[in-house]
């Protein structure tokens, strides 16, 4: 179940939005209805949802939305019409005090402003909003100073913001979300403010931190290598709507159209596109230490389905080793002839393995260096499949086409 579902959410600036609905209904463009009413769609029938713990990244061109969008799921902008469901409630229905409630307690924001009090210290800044909630002094001062810890600013806590530099200010913004301990942070372009080294450093941090302890996080950002580099899924936004939700691989590999098509124009597919994403399931494999797992038996195998390859698992399908036709024939021939082979003794000592979660970037030295297709495994050292010379260059020609359609 994920954690955030919107459907069909709109929201229009102006003085009578529902007559602007009907004319969206009517198929009027955001454009036409601007010129004919003076009113403004700022998200128009967005649909999408949020997994437990993933980094999603919206972003779009100036305008096209998102900071809009980012505000509607806590209701600091109030929707129109539509659904936001966080944990199984609309909060479209609840009440000001419930609505205040779940603001504070399972949700928290960092904007692109660091919003420092000059007059607070680091420490009270970062305790303010829980100082807002009641909570006694002992309390919020532990909580912000394990925040200001996970940020990276302990012994820090007495300095004021004057003090800081733009890149540790909005650390303390980070840090004061944190301390509330959220389950989804909202971040609007909390990084963009931040010259291109820190905002690096920022992005880092922030993975840390999400390695550290997971939390559903909704980013906005209109940087497209910021996207890339910290999103586990993307949506892209133009004049409202919700244009496409995916992976970065899937959607470098599948754009939903030219405007996609253009964001990720110039994008280096083999920085972006994991071994995972184009694993195939076409070569032979064979179980150690079953009788079909013989060298003579594995032998016939390939013989048989006219391959040169095998790989080689356990009964749980973890990886053991990569034999060839060459590999197995040398050992059946070698002295002594009657003596009980093992197919260990013919695996090929040069073969390497990649894990799913590497780009192609990394593993092109082994693709193009070895003649077997290269095996792939996930963190328990599973055998998902294997990546081929053939089929890398043939997701870079697709990519490349796709850029540049």
């Amino acid at each position: 179940m994920p954690e955030i579902s919107v459907k069909n959410l709109y929201k229009i600036f102006g003085d009578s939005p529902e007559r602007a609905l009907k004319l969206l209904e009517k198929g009027q463009s955001k454009e036409d209805i601007y010129e004919t009413t003076g009113m403004t769609v700022g998200v128009q029938d967005a649909s999408f949802e949020v997994e437990k713990g993933e980094i999603f990244v919206v972003m779009g061109l100036s305008g096209s939305g998102k900071s809009t969008l980012v505000r509607t799921l806590n209701r600091l902008i109030e929707p129109t019409a539509g659904e936001v469901i966080i944990d199984g409630q609309d909060i479209l229905k609840m009440g000001k005090t419930e609505l205040v409630k779940f603001r504070r307690s399972k949700t928290s924001m960092v904007f692109q402003s660091f919003a420092l009090m000059p007059h607070l210290s680091v420490l009270q800044n970062v305790a303010f909003g829980l100082e807002l909630d009641g909570i006694e002094k002992a309390v919020r001062t532990e909580r912000a100073i394990d925040a200001l810890k996970q940020v990276g600013l302990d012994g820090w806590e007495n300095a004021l913001p004057s003090e800081l530099s733009g890149g540790m200010q909005q650390r303390v913004g980070l840090a004061r979300g944190l301390a509330v301990d959220p389950d989804i942070l909202l971040m609007d372009e909390a990084f963009s403010a931040l010259d291109p080294l820190i905002r690096t450093e920022m992005q880092d941090e922030l993975l840390k931190l999400q390695d550290r302890q997971e939390r559903t996080i909704v980013f906005i950002s209109h940087d497209l290598d910021e996207a890339l580099r910290i999103g586990d899924r993307i949506a892209i936004m133009e004049g409202g709507r919700v244009v496409q939700v995916g992976s970065p691989e899937e959607i470098l590999q599948n754009p939903a159209d030219d405007y996609v098509r253009a964001f990720f124009r110039g994008v280096d597919p083999t920085g972006v596109i994991s071994a995972g994403d184009i694993v195939r399931h076409n070569q032979p494999t064979v179980i150690w230490h079953t009788p079909q797992g013989s060298p003579r038996a594995t032998l016939e195998l390939l013989n048989n389905r006219d391959r040169e390859y095998a790989y080689v698992l356990d009964s749980e399908h973890r990886f053991f080793g990569v034999v060839s036709t060459d590999s197995l024939r040398t050992l059946l021939e070698s002295p002594p002839h009657d003596a009980k082979k093992k197919i260990e003794d013919a695996f090929i000592k040069e073969a390497l393995v990649v894990k799913e979660t590497e780009v192609l970037q990394d593993i092109l030295p082994q693709v193009a260096s070895h003649k077997w297709p290269i095996p792939v495994i996930d963190e328990n050292s599973v055998f998902k499949g294997v990546v081929s010379k053939n089929r890398f260059l043939k997701t870079l020609y697709r990519s490349d086409n796709n850029s540049n359609m």
